[in-house]
């Protein structure tokens, strides 16, 4: 009896799953065959874990990328960082020697050369830190973008605000190209060759200085006035500037190398924002990444500088969000450290920490702390204008 009994329940199984009937019978009969068939884990992978790493790779592939760089992208090579000395009460003689340099009879020119977009607050800063010890002040502006964007040309309207270095500037515009597609990298490429001519006919010459940094990168000004002075100082020079984020009260670190100077050589100098040199001074000035007053000027650079295409959702050009994110100290792009170790990477992830130095800041910042409050820690909010 056990033993038919259990033939009959097997025989039955089989029958359900060779049944012949309607076909509306049949096609149901033939789906709960296949479920039976169907191992319980590869139905939840199929069905539910799958989906959720398509879209977690669709919404956070570009952390995922950069938190994985060490993987397959090495460091560059070190620079040979040079120290820095300086102290208001020590004799610029002395000063040159301690950087194994020796002292000039008359100090060379100054050349300070920079593309414009609308950074008004931070080009004022800019010059009123390095006037005392600049021959010319040399600006190029562009009606386009780097990413082909119309822009209005936003130097020539407020020019009026610059009148102390008038005698001093050498202003030039240049029209855009608006190439659709391009990489905004060529763009910015064709503008820095325009500023190599801008710079001839501000009368550069062979030996002179030059400063090439984006507006937002300051020397400080006794960097400027020693290399100025001393003698026998390299041809090319990187600056370590003191690197923050939306204002002086979120530093970053001392990473930024970009800015550099050089003594200038006709037919061979030419104007960039890449290393061109192994060499890196000390604590040279400062690097104010983002660090807008309104609101809008945070939009608007978000859609028109080269790395346009960290702007992955309309939902980051969002006000309240940006707001949000500048007060914590996060980041507007919502991506990881670009670092080369996971040591590193690990180590800035998340905001960064609130400082409350304002010590050794540009001067004028300082001597007009009313006026440009929102750059000083504890003003984190903007003008939504």
């Amino acid at each position: 009896m056990d033993e038919g009994y259990y033939n009959s329940k097997k025989t039955d199984d089989i029958g359900f799953c060779d049944q012949q009937g309607s076909h509306g019978a049949l096609s149901i009969s033939r789906l709960k065959c296949m479920s039976l068939g169907l191992d319980f884990k590869v139905v939840i992978f199929l069905f539910l874990v799958l989906p959720l790493s398509i879209l977690g790779v669709y919404l956070h592939g570009q952390k995922i990328s950069y938190f994985f760089r060490p993987l397959w992208d090495s460091p560059p090579r070190p620079f040979h960082e040079i120290p820095h000395y300086y102290n208001d009460d020590v004799s610029m003689e002395s000063l040159c020697k301690l950087h194994g340099w020796g002292i000039r009879e008359s100090p060379r020119r100054v050349f300070d050369a920079v593309l414009f977009s609308n950074e008004i607050d931070m080009l004022t800063i800019r010059w009123n830190e390095m006037y005392p010890y600049i021959t010319q002040f040399v600006l190029l502006e562009s009606n386009s973008t780097f990413t082909g964007l119309m822009k209005p040309l936003v130097f020539a309207r407020n020019r009026s605000k610059f009148k102390f270095v008038e005698p001093r500037l050498t202003y030039g515009v240049i029209g855009g190209r608006f190439k659709k597609r391009e990489n905004p990298f060529v763009e910015e490429a064709y503008q820095r060759v325009a500023l190599d001519q801008l710079l001839r006919i501000a009368g550069i010459e062979d030996d002179d200085l030059l400063i090439m940094s984006d507006v937002d990168e300051i020397p400080s000004a006794h960097t400027i006035n020693l290399l100025r002075w001393c003698d026998d100082i390299p041809s090319v020079l990187h600056l370590q500037l003191r690197n923050y984020l939306y204002s002086y009260e979120f530093f970053v670190d001392n990473k930024s190398w970009r800015a550099s100077i050089h003594r200038y050589v006709p037919g061979k100098t030419r104007y960039a924002h890449y290393r061109q040199g192994e060499l890196l001074l000390s604590d040279a000035g400062w690097h104010c990444s983002f660090c807008f007053r309104h609101i809008s000027q945070f939009i608007f650079k978000m859609k028109a500088y080269s790395h346009t295409d960290r702007v992955r959702f309309s939902r980051y050009l969002s006000p309240e969000r940006i707001q949000d994110i500048i007060c914590r100290g996060a980041d507007l792009f919502d991506m990881l450290p670009e670092e080369y170790t996971f040591r590193e990477i690990i180590g800035k992830m998340g905001p960064i920490p609130h400082s409350y130095s304002a010590v050794h800041l540009p001067a004028y910042l300082l001597n007009n702390a009313d006026k440009y409050k929102y750059l000083l820690p504890g003003n984190c909010i903007r003008e939504f204008g």
